[in-house]
Order: C-alpha cells, then structure tokens, then sequence
C-alpha cells in the first residue's frame, strides 16, 4: 500500500510538472518587428517587465518592416510590432490584423559625413537636401530592404521630384531570397547604393563610406553613443514633418489565422500602451538621451 502511495504521489507530481510546463508554453508568443526596436535596446529593456508584469514570454524575430508584416499575413507570427503607419493600417482593412495600437514614435534624421561635402547641413527641408544629394552625385546608402526605413525614403525621393526609376533586387529574408521592387533616383551602383540590409549594418556601411543615409533616431544614437567604437557620421537634416515615425503593434486576426495566440497578442498590445507599458517607453534612454516618444499616454 505504501508503495502504491508512492507511486501515485510520483505520478501526481509529474502530471503537475507537465501541466506546468504546457501553462509556461502558453505564455510564449511570436513577434515579427522591425530592426530598429531591436537595434536601439528598447526591447532588451521592455520584455522583461513585460514578462514581470504578465508571465508573457516574446520570441522576438527581428527583420524589415515588409518582411514582419507578410510574417502576419502569413500567420507566421502572433504580433507585429512595425512602423509603416499606412501599410499597417491596410494590413488591418486587408483583415490580417484587428486592430492597429498606437505605441510610440521617434523621426528619422540624415546622416552624413562631417565634411558634408553636398552641403546640406542644418537644412529643415528634407526634400531639397536628397536634391542636393543627388546633384552633387555623392554617396548615399539606401537599406534598399523593404523595410518601413525603406519605405519612408522612398516616399522621400517621390517628394524631391527628381526623375525616379523602378528597379528589382534580390533580398535574404529568414533564410529565404525574395524578390523586390523600389522606387530610386537615377544612379543606382554608382552614387546611389542600395545594400538590401538592416538599419545596423546601413549604417556601417555608410560609415565606413563616409556617405549619405537615412536612419531612425533611435537607432543612430545606439551606434553613436553606445558603442565604443562610435559612428563617425553627423545628424545633418533633421526636423521635417516628413521625417516623423510612428510605431504600431497590431495582434494577428484569429479569424484569418485561427491558431494564433491571440489572447495573449492583445494582451501584449494593451501593455504596450498601459501607464506602465508607455512609461518605460518613456524613461528609455541612452546617455540621457530619449529614443522614443509614447503616443498612447503623452
């Protein structure tokens, strides 16, 4: 008898165990975003207290706008965490997504040698600073990713109304090549060089060019400050309109993609833009300088 006793205690204890482990597995959910909220540190910050606050764990799968969003349209992923505001907002009237989540926001800059050889600097007017660019054929590194980066800058050339050429290019993306098309000035492999990376290795790259680029403020200050080997280039345009950049998460519709962790998806969303989500959003910052700005409690 007492070894049955014992017997059923063990098994009591393994069925415990078990359910315990399959209650934590519930808690995971899969996030497709952009590189830039990986690349700044806000989500080496924002996970954790997340995870503190409601026991959700995130796999975090890093990538360009374009590619975390079809990860949603493909029910890849439980969320998307992105900043493309009207190709979020047709990712939800499209049905893929329920709702689109206001988060936070920061501006994009250019960037650009000290030098400034195109003379550009202190310009307030983003559009005539890429047509001085262009006109003096110096360098200029496009991410060329199909990324919301990607996306704002060639919104950008369109308002220049320089003469602008469509051209494709083969990206990996998740260990898979897919092709793209983008909008580009005149000159593309010449001074016009598009490298079909993240924000990160853009602005190596660049760096180590000595040439033009656009990046998210967030990002720049990272690989300005952060490091111990510090970017070379300068913020040179910056505080256009043109250059805001607004961050959405939007949770997977169960309808369109039944096995998505949606509960927990919105969960994860309505934490992002609680008192609590948007104050360590808030109280981000590297070296006394803010990276984000919350949109949903300002």
């Amino acid at each position: 008898m007492k070894r049955l006793h014992c017997l059923l205690l063990a098994i009591g204890l393994t069925l415990t165990v078990f359910s315990s482990a399959g209650f934590c597995a519930e808690k995971i959910i899969k996030m497709s975003t952009t590189t830039s909220t990986q690349a700044s540190g806000l989500l080496d910050v924002l996970l954790p207290e997340l995870e503190k606050d409601t026991g959700i764990q995130v796999k975090v799968i890093a990538k360009g706008t374009g590619a975390a969003i079809r990860d949603g349209k493909d029910g890849n992923v439980d969320v998307i965490f992105v900043h493309a505001k009207a190709r979020e907002e047709q990712f939800v009237s499209d049905g893929f997504g329920t709702k689109r989540y206001a988060v936070m926001h920061n501006d994009f800059v250019i960037l650009g040698p000290p030098a400034d050889p195109a003379g550009v600097k202190g310009m307030k007017d983003v559009a005539a600073a890429l047509k001085k660019i262009a006109a003096a054929k110096q360098p200029f590194v496009s991410r060329g990713d199909d990324s919301g980066t990607h996306t704002k800058e060639q919104a950008l050339w369109k308002s220049t109304g320089l003469p602008l050429e469509t051209s494709g290019m083969k990206i990996s993306s998740g260990g898979k090549d897919k092709e793209i098309s983008f909008t580009h000035p005149q000159g593309l492999g010449e001074w016009y060089l598009s490298i079909g990376q993240g924000m990160g290795k853009t602005l190596t790259f660049a760096d180590e060019k000595q040439a033009y680029t656009m990046s998210d403020r967030g990002t720049y200050i990272k690989y300005k400050f952060g490091r111990d080997v510090p970017l070379e280039l300068d913020v040179l345009v910056e505080g256009d309109e043109r250059l805001a950049n607004p961050y959405g998460v939007i949770p997977v519709d169960p309808k369109k993609h039944p096995h998505v962790q949606y509960d927990l998806a919105k969960q994860f969303a309505e934490w992002l833009v609680s008192e609590r989500g948007q104050s360590v959003i808030r109280n981000y910052r590297l070296l006394g300088q803010p990276l984000f700005y919350p949109d949903a409690i300002p």
